[in-house]
């Protein structure tokens, strides 16, 4: 019996001692809490509202083409006799780049000179005798037609020689090498590729709600992907009148390129489109919407204390917000400093 309530005494003093370890380690953690008071002021940022208009700028992605490409290729059959440049090759316009073989063609321009020459003294003799009446007339006027149809052979070789000189049409650099020396060369075969980027086309495709933000003429920033800083000069001078499988439109800026040349042919850009609102309108920043898309909702501070208010927003455009309703010039809106913000609180001003 003594042994039973011997057990009892120590089952109790167990309880008791953690009953007390369990109240001092509550009393311990309530004073490690920290305990916020209502009344104290919450610290925040604030925005004087007035009306302004919204600038918005917009960014359109595209990619760069060289203004004048083409494919160079001989006008008259021939063999290749040397090849002047290299792809990779800068050229000016007129430059000599192919040089086809012409030794037959001079030599029937030698005959053909010869013929020039004894028919030039035929015609100079049938004349005296035409004078004197010593041979008819018409001896002298086939004279006359030999030398003339011979003049036009001369013409025709001579232009066919210039043929077989290959120039470059404009300035620009060779992009690709389709030939070699040894080979022949045929009407409307490719040789080379002369590639002008300096002057270079942007395009990029519009979905058809944006499209009447841009007229021909306009002129737009362009920035290259690659080169970032340094900012081009676009005009618009195509608007596409027919859409795309994508149903977007495709617009085209000519865009002069870098010194040096720096920005190259399928190079990725962006061109940005500034545009003013023609009605002033309260434009707050989205970080300051404390409530819902559904029930978008600000603090404002009045008289001191930080009052929630029901707003409508009509448009968003990046990190910014149209605000048609709610809000008026003159309110001070809470812009940070939301963590411990409630209604009513008192407001201190950073």
């Amino acid at each position: 019996m003594k042994n039973k309530i011997l057990y009892i005494i120590i089952g109790l003093a167990l309880v008791a001692i953690v009953v007390l370890r369990l109240k001092n380690n509550k009393e311990t953690t309530v004073e490690r809490v920290y305990h916020y008071e209502k009344e104290s002021p919450v610290s925040v940022q604030v925005e004087t509202l007035k009306w302004g208009y919204l600038n918005t700028k917009i960014s359109y992605t595209g990619s760069f083409e060289p203004d004048r490409e083409t494919k160079v290729s001989a006008e008259i059959q021939g063999k290749i006799n040397s090849v002047l440049v290299d792809a990779g090759s800068i050229v000016k316009t007129g430059q000599t780049l192919i040089q086809l073989d012409n030794s037959l063609l001079k030599l029937q321009l030698q005959s053909v000179e010869v013929q020039i020459e004894g028919l030039e003294a035929d015609v100079k003799r049938y004349t005296v005798l035409a004078n004197a009446d010593a041979i008819q007339g018409v001896q002298l006027e086939k004279a006359e037609l030999g030398l003339k149809s011979a003049l036009v052979q001369k013409a025709t070789l001579l232009e066919q020689i210039s043929k077989t000189t290959i120039k470059s049409p404009f300035n620009g650099v060779v992009t690709a090498k389709m030939t070699e020396e040894g080979a022949f060369a045929a009407p409307g075969v490719p040789l080379l590729q002369i590639t002008d980027i300096s002057v270079l086309r942007f395009t990029i495709n519009i979905p058809d709600k944006d499209l009447n933000q841009f007229n021909r003429d306009d002129k737009h920033r362009v920035f290259a992907d690659a080169f970032p800083t340094e900012e081009l000069t676009g005009e618009i001078n195509m608007i596409g009148s027919k859409a795309n499988m994508g149903n977007s439109y495709p617009v085209q800026l000519k865009v002069k390129n870098t010194p040096g040349l720096k920005i190259k042919s399928g190079m990725s850009g962006s061109v940005t489109i500034e545009n003013q609102s023609a009605e002033k309108q309260i434009v707050i920043p989205a970080s300051a919407i404390a409530g819902t898309n559904i029930k978008p909702q600000v603090y404002v501070v009045n008289e001191g204390k930080a009052v929630l208010q029901d707003i409508i927003v009509s448009k968003r455009f990046e990190n910014k917000v149209v605000v048609s309703s709610g809000l008026q010039s003159g309110d001070v809106l809470v812009t940070t400093g939301f963590i411990n913000l409630f209604e009513g609180a008192n407001i201190q001003i950073k």
